[in-house]
This record gives C-alpha cells, sequence and structure tokens, in this order.
C-alpha cells in the first residue's frame, strides 16, 4: 500500500519545559501549513575506524540526530483584537516574546534570555513524526498582490517515528489572509518617507545548533542577526538618498503596517535600522527601482523591531 503524501496533519504547541513533549492535540494546535518539508534524521555519522587486515567500509554510529522541518504560514491575524493569532506558538519558538493586551493587542518583540521551546508533531499517512525542543527561525514575507507569509525552519530533538492514528485537525483560528495591495497595506515609511514597495523581507538570522553534551542535549539559539531586503521605486534623490543614509549610518526608523479592520491589522516597527550600501540598481516595467538593505539594530538591547497586531 502506498503512503499518500497529502495526508499531513501539522501540529505544534509550546513546551512548559524544555525537551517534554508538551503533546498537541489536532483540535488545539493544528497548523495551517504550505510547503512542509521534514528532515527527519540529521546529525553525524561516527566512524568506528577499526583496524582490519582487508579492505572494506568502516561500520559508523549516528549521533547528534536532530529533526529539521520547514514550512510557511499565512500572516493573518485572529481578527479579533487582543487575541493571538494561531502563528503565536511558532514566533515564540523563535525567540520572540509574546504580550497579550485583552481586547486591545498583541506584541511580539525578541529576547535574549530563556527562548521558548516547542513540541512539533508531523503526521503523514499514519506515521507520526515528533520533533522535542524545537527551536528556530523565521522570515516574514511580503510581496506585492500576494498573500504575505511566514517562513518558518525548526530544528529540535529527534525521536523514533512511529505508527499512529490522524488526529483530525481544527483549523478556524487560522483567519482568511488579505493580499498585499495599496488598499489593505496602507503604510509603509522608511525614516517617514512614504515609498512604494514592491517586496519586503525581514529575516530574524537565528543561529540554531545542537548541543550535545553528557548531562545536556539541546537546540539552543545562540544569536541573532536581523536583516531586512527591499525593493522599492526610485525617488528623486533630494526627497530619499539611501547612499548618503548607507554613508552616514545613521539610525534610520522603518515601519510596515498591513491588513484592514479591527483586529486584522499587523503592525512591524523597526525604530533604528542602519542602511547598507546599494549593491546595484534594478528595473520593472521600465521604473528605475533601488534593492534596499537594511539591518535593525539594537539600541537599549532587545528592541530591534515590535510585530504589533491590532
Amino acid at each position: 500500500m502506498s503512503l499518500n503524501w497529502k495526508e499531513k496533519v501539522l501540529l505544534v504547541k509550546t513546551e512548559a519545559t524544555y525537551g517534554t513533549d508538551a503533546a498537541p492535540t489536532g483540535a488545539a494546535n493544528a497548523v495551517l501549513a504550505q510547503d512542509v518539508q521534514l528532515k527527519p534524521m540529521e546529525g553525524t555519522d561516527v566512524s568506528r575506524d577499526l583496524e582490519r587486515p582487508y579492505f572494506g567500509a568502516d561500520a559508523t554510529i549516528p549521533t547528534e540526530l536532530m529533526s529539521e522541518i520547514s514550512f510557511d504560514t499565512e500572516l493573518s491575524p485572529s481578527g479579533v483584537a487582543g487575541t493571538p493569532p494561531a502563528w503565536g506558538a511558532l514566533l515564540r519558538a523563535c525567540g520572540l516574546a509574546e504580550t497579550v493586551n485583552a481586547a486591545t493587542s498583541v506584541i511580539y518583540n525578541p529576547i535574549t534570555q530563556n527562548p521558548e521551546s516547542a513540541s512539533i508533531h508531523l503526521h503523514i499517512a499514519g506515521t507520526r513524526y515528533v520533533i522535542l525542543g524545537a527551536r528556530g527561525n523565521v522570515r516574514i514575507d511580503i510581496q506585492a498582490q500576494a498573500v504575505p507569509k511566514l517562513r518558518f525552519t525548526f530544528r529540535g530533538l529527534f525521536a523514533v517515528p512511529t505508527d499512529t492514528a490522524q488526529p483530525t485537525a481544527n483549523l478556524t483560528p487560522w483567519t482568511v489572509p488579505q493580499l498585499a495591495t495599496m488598499a489593505n497595506t496602507p503604510v509603509f515609511e522608511i525614516d517617514g518617507q512614504a515609498l512604494v514597495m514592491r517586496s519586503f523581507a525581514m529575516d530574524l538570522g537565528n543561529q540554531i545548533e545542537g548541543r550535545f553534551l553528557i548531562g545536556k542535549e539541546e537546540v539552543k539559539l545562540g544569536d541573532r542577526q536581523e536583516s531586512i531586503e527591499t525593493t522599492v521605486e526610485a525617488v528623486p534623490l533630494a526627497t530619499f538618498n539611501p547612499f548618503l543614509r548607507a554613508l552616514n549610518q545613521s539610525a534610520t526608523a522603518l515601519q510596515l503596517v498591513h491588513g484592514t479592520g479591527a483586529g486584522r491589522i499587523a503592525t512591524l516597527d523597526i525604530p533604528a535600522a542602519q542602511m547598507q550600501r546599494l549593491q546595484g540598481l534594478s528595473q520593472a516595467q521600465n521604473v528605475k527601482e533601488w534593492p534596499l538593505r537594511l539591518v535593525p539594530l539594537p539600541e537599549t538591547g532587545n528592541d530591534e523591531f515590535t510585530l504589533t497586531l491590532t
């Protein structure tokens, strides 16, 4: 009997104790994902390096075993102000704190100490793959006339897959997204200057590595190096000069607002980004465009950006 790749259910739940299965359920923790990719048994093969009186391959022992999973979700808030989105647990496992202001907002910001972890269960055609102690990286990706997305990559501790009954996924918390358009994405500003934007991407640049010692094994979030790439229509330099900003290394604020309607608005605020040097020009439909690169910088620490849902 062949196994159908389409028969997938993805579950993610924040762990109370690192590496202890949080037991996500289809009723409460199902993820509406796209382009799921799984590397179930990453690691190292240690050779035994045996001395023998004949040729032949050497036996190996697998070690430092991890699982890696990547997928996309739609960047669409919960639809209710002050209610975390269905993808909130995913951001928390990427080193972000979640602050809920009842009936008002949900705010995500980066942290350094004690990042949370998640238990991930992926069911494919009756086989369950469990990833414990998972931590990851996320890339916010917004393209004109497309659905804004969150692109996740997680690594966690390996567990032997098992044949397990497929759970029923409740996907009702996942709301219908709004396309990135002039109407739905009303604000894109760099240092207060509104610019016509074609694409925007911010990568958290989380360093996710396995740390396998005697007495302790974990997947560690060891550092964070955010970066931004955005393509905008060029304007007169008297209006906005990215070349001088790159030379002067002055802090540049950036704001992007996507979504309309209560509970559906996502606002990304970056108070101090450094403009990087332009590495080229581009054009589309015979209109000159600037491919800009920026680096969000901390001011007092863990304040490189906030993502506020209202």
